[in-house]
């Protein structure tokens, strides 16, 4: 009996010894792993470029490297980071990493991206219209400006009811003009163009007001007929104080069936013609010497400022205005007044 109790515990020893071995070589493999891994040691040269977003927390891009196969596991990452890098901060970028490089190395490449995400506050002033606001765009680092155009050609894409006002006309040059609100942005640098207009298409969606819907109502206007009268009035404009009545000019003359032979719209219809390739056909339909009533689209981007002076503008008779050399304007009921006032105030170098 004796024997077999001592067989049997030699048995056990037996086995425990096994499984300690089998224990002892499970750690073993995975340290070894593990400090291959944080060492870039008999790792291959998969490429990955990881790209960290603002809203990116650091366990997050632990994640991303572990689903890239960058790292063998996230925690380890992340524990050895908190050792090594207790107060890094993560710059947002895109960044080239391959999986043999080192967790020094990786954290050491993470302080300078390839292509900064740096937020950037971007002004874009009112007034300005889609070329101006992507040469903007361009000069800080955001998005090209020809990304930025093509992004703004067409309203697909972009999920706003506003944007069903827009008609279905080939002669608009770009659709999205006029829905894209002047204001201060933080942007992210290299970011995709798409991204950027919704932004600007979401600010002027915080400022859509029933106002606006009420107005067009009382005179029969669909929101982009308003806002292609409110970008030829901002272009008129020099002050906020004459938008009101330059508003009533030309809501004077749409009501005659008059042109409304603005000479801003001129500038536009020969940008989109001259230097974006657009045929005749839009010239024409833009500049409001040739087309009847509102040119195709908005040929700038108003402020609030600009649309509420055009929604509450005074009902005046005057059909004609001017701005003098000190810039103040002057309007007029008839012609003959209107020369009459041209011959007081001097609106022209001789």
């Amino acid at each position: 009996m004796a024997k077999e109790n001592k067989k049997g515990n030699i048995t056990v020893i037996i086995l425990f010894v096994i499984l300690i071995a089998i224990l002892g070589g499970i750690a073993y493999l995975l340290y070894t792993a593990a400090n291959n891994d944080i060492n870039g040691i008999n790792q291959d040269n998969k490429e990955y470029t990881l790209v960290i977003e603002k809203q990116d927390f650091e366990y997050e891009i632990g994640q991303k490297l572990k689903a890239a196969g960058i790292v063998i596991n996230d925690a380890l990452w992340s524990n050895w980071m908190t050792s090594n890098y207790p107060d890094f901060e993560y710059i947002n970028g895109e960044y080239k990493l391959t999986a043999d490089m080192s967790y020094e190395e990786i954290a050491e490449k993470l302080k300078n991206p390839d292509l900064s995400h740096k937020t950037v506050k971007v002004a874009i002033p009112e007034g300005f219209n889609v070329f101006e606001i992507a040469k903007t765009l361009e000069k800080n680092g955001v998005c090209s400006k020809n990304d930025f155009l093509e992004a703004c050609k067409s309203r697909d894409g972009y999920d706003y009811d506003f944007l069903s006002t827009v008609p279905d006309n080939k002669l608009i040059g770009y659709e999205l003009e006029g829905f894209l609100f002047p204001a201060t942005y933080d942007l992210p640098q290299n970011c995709e163009a798409k991204e950027v207009v919704n932004e600007m298409l979401k600010a002027f969606d915080a400022r859509y007001t029933e106002d606006m819907d009420k107005f067009c109502k009382e005179h029969n206007m669909t929101l982009y007929e308003l806002l292609t009268l409110a970008s030829v009035v901002q272009e008129e404009a020099l002050t906020n104080d004459s938008a009101a009545n330059i508003a009533s000019v030309f809501m004077n003359r749409l009501e005659k069936g008059s042109k409304l032979q603005s000479d801003v719209t001129y500038f536009y219809a020969k940008t989109l013609r001259d230097d974006y390739g657009l045929s005749q056909e839009t010239y024409d339909a833009y500049y409001t010497y040739r087309c009847d009533g509102l040119p195709a689209g908005p040929i700038s981007n108003s402020g609030e400022d600009i649309i509420n002076a055009t929604i509450n503008y005074p009902k005046t008779k005057y059909l004609y205005f001017f701005s003098d050399l000190k810039q103040e304007f002057h309007f007029a009921e008839t012609y003959e007044e209107f020369m009459q006032l041209q011959e007081k105030y001097p609106w022209k170098e001789e």
